[in-house]
């Protein structure tokens, strides 16, 4: 039966079969972290209008952002663990069709909650024109807020999005850590951090095509299976537009789908690629292939459960130890506290700053950030494979990206929009100074919400706190032309008018240098992506490489991916001057102090890369000292081995 089976194997390899190949393994793996990472980042491109969908601060958001780390921390180092012992590749797909599943559940929620209502100044011309100064009209708020569904409808809503999240991150748990350890195990020296460069750079790929795909599917209204063109009074660049955020995360979970299937035929184990890479799969004899199939990594064998629970604290003790493996690890949570923040909040970032639609905004990200980032990861990866890197040059390489990644942030802190002209509000953000003489009987809603800028120059929160009580309203169009009758609005002693959407800050040529400078930061931030990775392979030990690397996402899942999204959201809230008030309850910002929201989210990042800036100084110095301690022990030995020798010189000499 050996015999037959034996045979059975060495005719598929010797057809060439690509699944017994690790760089077919590395194009599949390419293909599936970038599908995955389209899921999960497509996420991050449509938050800010999920925010604005269903009503939640930043905060909440980030959590939402954030909550498939949850998943992925409960078993990422159990998995790990166990990377070397199981059936990795078959794990793998595994994991990713729990992904494809999560991307279905997190769009849930747009097919069982009702419409998506905005503010109206206008509907079919009746008389449910909500946002008007109308002084007879009774409590405007029980038209916006049935308060009792409402509540109900949005934990249910957040609940699905956790849900999802959970699903996306358990889903995610052997993707990376087995991918990695099984093209490190299987890979040669030479070409594995080439490899794992390739890896990161097509991964990254993920993201920039989920914010292109943002910006395409937040083009489309998120109801547009529910309503008809006639029904829309608004378009993509009317501030209460909310896009179809759920068509895309049906998108990725096909193509999540897909990216699982090859993953089922790879085998357990792979012929590794010094030994191969001598003899064409024609050449090589049956003894030949066969010994090099079963080659691999030491300390593979099977344990039970109650083994690993006896090795895991000593393990895990046994790396925590290495100071080089710790700071390591320090300076990527650092350095992964900027990642997640920009991936996070960017895009809203950009749309609060300049005034872009979120679609604008993920196009910018996903054409322009994301590549730069990507060709940072890849040169990183180039240069420790060509220059052969050790320890200390490769800390050397990390300290200097990291030191003017900083240096190029800085300039971002003093650029940027200054915080636009709103009536009624200023930066007390108390949004009781909305009601003034002028509006004080239109029975204004603290949930209204539809922007129009006055003939003053002045922005109005709606054209009901603006006083206007009519309005031109162009039927082949369905828009709305113009306000007017607005009492709060006086030019030259009569009630002025005003016209849809924001004023804006006008100041839309910083744009293009701040995405630049934001561009050659983050690409040279990303030079030190991968040597970092490598580092951490490199000073472990063999049976520990697949350990080492569980308990790195670990790390950077606890301290990072998943308090970092909740952290920058808390602080984007601090800088609101005006919430929307539903059911009594505070919902999503309408209105930031640009110059407060630039200061801090920048400064996070400048904390944070200078934080890891330090980490990899003190890398640098330990590598040093390892080296230094390294050549010591090499002169004592080579001396012990000259006073061995030197007596028996002497004594040849004499006879």
């Amino acid at each position: 039966m050996e015999d037959e089976s034996d045979r059975g194997l060495f005719q598929r390899i010797t057809c060439r079969n690509p699944f017994y190949t690790i760089k077919f393994f590395v194009v599949c793996q390419g293909f599936l972290q970038l599908a995955q990472l389209l899921t999960s980042g497509y996420m991050r491109s449509t938050i800010s209008t999920i925010e604005k969908r269903f009503g939640l601060s930043s905060q909440t958001s980030g959590l939402v952002a954030s909550f498939n780390e949850v998943g992925n921390t409960m078993l990422i180092v159990f998995v790990s663990y166990f990377g070397s012992r199981l059936h990795r590749p078959r794990y793998i797909g595994c994991g990713a069709i729990l992904v494809s599943l999560s991307g279905f559940v997190i769009s849930l929620p747009h097919f069982i909650t009702g419409p998506y209502e905005y503010d109206r100044s206008v509907s079919g011309m009746s008389s449910n024109a909500t946002d008007m100064c109308l002084p007879n009209q009774k409590d405007v708020s029980s038209i916006f807020d049935a308060c009792s569904e409402s509540k109900k409808e949005n934990h249910v809503v957040l609940g699905l999005l956790l849900f999802g999240q959970t699903l996306l991150g358990i889903g995610g748990v052997p993707i990376q850590p087995f991918g990695i350890s099984y093209i490190d195990d299987y890979a040669s020296k030479t070409n594995s951090p080439l490899y794992i460069g390739i890896l990161f750079a097509t991964s990254t790929i993920g993201p920039g095509i989920a914010f292109i795909l943002g910006s395409v599917m937040l083009r489309f209204y998120v109801d547009a299976d529910k309503v008809s063109a006639s029904e829309m009074h608004i378009t993509n660049n009317d501030p209460r537009w909310v896009g179809a955020w759920w068509l895309g995360f049906i998108f990725a979970s096909s193509v999540v789908a897909v990216a699982s299937i090859p993953y089922f035929f790879f085998p357990r184990e792979l012929p590794i690629e010094e030994e191969t890479a001598r003899k064409s799969f024609a050449e090589m004899d049956k003894k030949d292939l066969m010994n090099a199939l079963r080659t691999k990594p030491e300390n593979l064998e099977n344990v039970s459960l109650m083994q690993f629970i006896k090795k895991f604290p000593v393990v895990l003790l046994r790396n925590l130890k290495n100071p080089i493996f710790v700071v390591t690890i320090l300076a990527l949570i650092n350095l992964s506290c900027m990642i997640a923040g920009i991936a996070t909040f960017l895009a809203k970032f950009l749309e609060r700053q300049f005034t872009l639609t979120a679609s604008i905004a993920n196009m910018i990200i996903g054409a322009v950030n994301i590549p730069a980032a990507m060709l940072g990861m890849v040169l990183g990866g180039a240069v420790m494979k060509n220059c052969h890197l050790s320890l200390k040059q490769a800390a050397v390489m990390c300290t200097v990206s990291m030191g003017l990644c900083v240096l190029f942030q800085l300039p971002l802190v003093f650029l940027g929009c200054p915080t636009q002209e709103v009536a009624g509000l200023d930066h007390s953000g108390s949004s009781g100074q909305l009601i003034a003489q002028c509006n004080l009987k239109c029975n204004c809603s603290s949930a209204s919400f539809n922007p129009i800028c006055g003939r003053d120059n002045l922005e109005y929160v709606s054209p009901c706190y603006a006083g206007c009580s009519g309005l031109n309203f162009n039927h082949e169009t369905n828009k709305v032309v113009n306000y007017t009758g607005c009492n709060c609005i006086v030019l030259n002693g009569t009630a002025g008018s005003a016209v849809p959407g924001t004023c804006g800050t006008h100041c839309s040529h910083i744009l293009v240098p701040f995405i630049m400078i934001a561009c050659i930061a983050g690409f040279i931030g990303c030079l030190a992506n991968t040597p970092s990775f490598v580092i951490i392979l490199r000073i472990v030990k063999p049976e520990d490489k697949s350990f080492a690397i569980g308990i790195q996402f670990l790390l950077l899942r606890i301290f990072a991916w998943l308090p970092a999204p909740m952290l920058y959201g808390r602080t984007i809230d601090t800088t609101c001057l005006l919430w929307q008030m539903k059911c009594e309850k505070r919902a999503v910002c309408l209105y930031y102090n640009n110059t407060l929201l630039r200061q801090k989210f920048i400064g996070m990042q400048v904390l944070f890369g200078i934080l890891c800036f330090l980490s990899f100084c003190v890398l640098f110095y330990l590598s040093l000292r390892k080296e230094k301690r390294a050549h010591q022990e090499e002169s004592n030995r080579q001396e012990e081995s000259n006073r061995v020798t030197a007596p028996e010189s002497a004594t040849e000499s004499n006879v």
